[in-house]
């Protein structure tokens, strides 16, 4: 197995255009479509990132920000943030333009969490570590065990005293 890889090994980007299958009766990307390709694009990329196959643990905070319309193309990126024993993080973040790419802008962006599978245990595997090397990727590095941090706590794996990162933010807990 590979001990380690750059953010870019697994950078996945998507495409889509919104067809009328796609659309809810006011014209406008459903929800539950564009989460189900946020889930298909990060688990390409933590794939990738693991090479092996991944599932979908958690997905933070999901806002719908701009419409994305009928006919609109649609392009989500992926990349891992992160990667823990054998857990991972991956940034998603969606952009709508029209067909001519003329208009670009950012309609959504999310944290996902992917476990990777051994195919022959059928159990959780370790993962490459990740080597950020831009700015961005740098940010998004640090910030991602308190991220997961906060997703244990909300998920009830473990107590808010628990945590190392994040206890301050959750004040005082009674016992």
């Amino acid at each position: 197995m590979i001990n380690e890889k750059f953010v870019s090994e697994s950078k996945t980007i998507m495409t889509e255009m919104i067809m009328p299958n796609d659309t809810n009766p006011l014209g406008n990307l459903m929800g539950g479509n564009l989460m189900r390709w946020m889930d298909i694009a990060g688990a390409i990329c933590a794939g990738k990132h693991c090479n092996s196959h991944v599932v979908t643990v958690s997905v933070d905070h999901i806002s719908f920000n701009k419409a994305v319309n009928l006919g609109d193309v649609i392009t989500l990126e992926a990349f891992v943030t992160r990667a823990f024993n054998s857990s991972l993080e991956v940034v998603l973040n969606v952009f709508r333009s029209d067909i001519k790419g003329i208009i670009r802008e950012k309609t959504n962006s999310a944290f996902l969490s992917f476990v990777s599978i051994d195919d022959e245990t059928k159990k959780p595997a370790k993962v490459p570590k990740v080597v950020p090397q831009t700015e961005e990727e740098i940010r998004l590095y640090e910030g991602a065990s308190r991220r997961r941090e906060i997703r244990l706590i909300l998920s009830e794996k473990i107590k808010p005293e628990e945590a190392i990162e994040v206890r301050d933010y959750f004040g005082k807990m009674s016992s």
